[in-house]
């Protein structure tokens, strides 16, 4: 607002959608010192009222806070413009923060120092780990979702990939020249055990697995056991873990 001069906001909030409640809405508001400076078209009953310079702009009696009101008026306007629309208010359409999850991921990024927009495309990738020792790992399983990670890797990531073809394909990010020989290896060995558990199928004993650093040509290979399970994980405050190897692995 300050950047471009506005007086105003004018938002799609709803109370009580998404788990934000009339308090919090309220009293992120004032919070943001933004009391009286905020218009709500969608909330028909907003305790916080239009600003007083808008009344003659808005029409509260015009307002839809319901679902069923919001796509009615979704629809109408579509028709207008000659656009079909299935299921308009999906929020899968609207705000990634709205998966499971997913607001986890950013939380935790925006504890770093900085971050690119290249780490922030990594969150999109269902396969997202973070290791206790400050690694990312990210595995990608089918065709579309390896060409979306190919554009990714940097020339400092680890690629982690299976010896036979059409396997799944692993990026690893970490500070590498901050770890010793064995906190590398660690990691490594991780990321192969985690990329080799997403090969699929009935695989019994160890499963061949390269690696790479992106800017070298050489790679390793190495036979490592899957994990036993999937679906072996415990949940632990609320989030979800599991053991592995005296570290701990975490879905996001």
């Amino acid at each position: 607002m300050e950047r471009t001069g506005s007086e105003y906001v004018v938002t799609g909030e709803v109370a009580g959608q998404h788990g934000v409640s009339r308090r919090a809405l309220c009293e992120m508001t004032e919070d943001l010192g933004l009391s009286g400076r905020v218009l709500r078209p969608l909330w028909a009953d907003d305790p916080m009222k239009p600003p007083a310079d808008l009344k003659g702009w808005c029409d509260p009696a015009g307002r839809r806070a319901s679902r069923s009101g919001q796509v009615e008026l979704l629809r109408k306007w579509a028709g207008r413009l000659g656009l079909g629309l299935q299921d308009p208010l999906a929020s899968r359409h609207r705000c990634k923060l709205t998966f499971p999850g997913f607001g986890d991921r950013v939380a935790h990024l925006s504890r770093e120092t900085c971050f690119t927009l290249n780490e922030l495309r990594l969150l999109d990738f269902p396969l997202y780990y973070e290791l206790q020792q400050d690694a990312k790992v990210v595995v990608a399983l089918d065709e579309q979702e390896k060409r979306e990670l190919q554009n990714l890797f940097l020339p400092q990531d680890l690629r982690v990939y299976t010896a036979a073809p059409h396997g799944p394909m692993t990026l690893v990010r970490t500070r590498w020249e901050e770890k010793e020989d064995g906190a590398k290896e660690d990691v490594i060995r991780l990321a192969a055990r985690i990329t080799a558990t997403h090969v699929g199928g009935d695989v019994a004993g160890s499963i061949p697995i390269y690696y790479r650093f992106e800017n070298d040509d050489e790679r390793v290979l190495v036979s490592v056991p899957p994990f036993g399970s999937l679906s072996e994980i415990a949940v632990v405050d609320g989030v979800e873990v599991a053991p592995v190897d005296g570290a701990v692995l975490r879905i996001g």
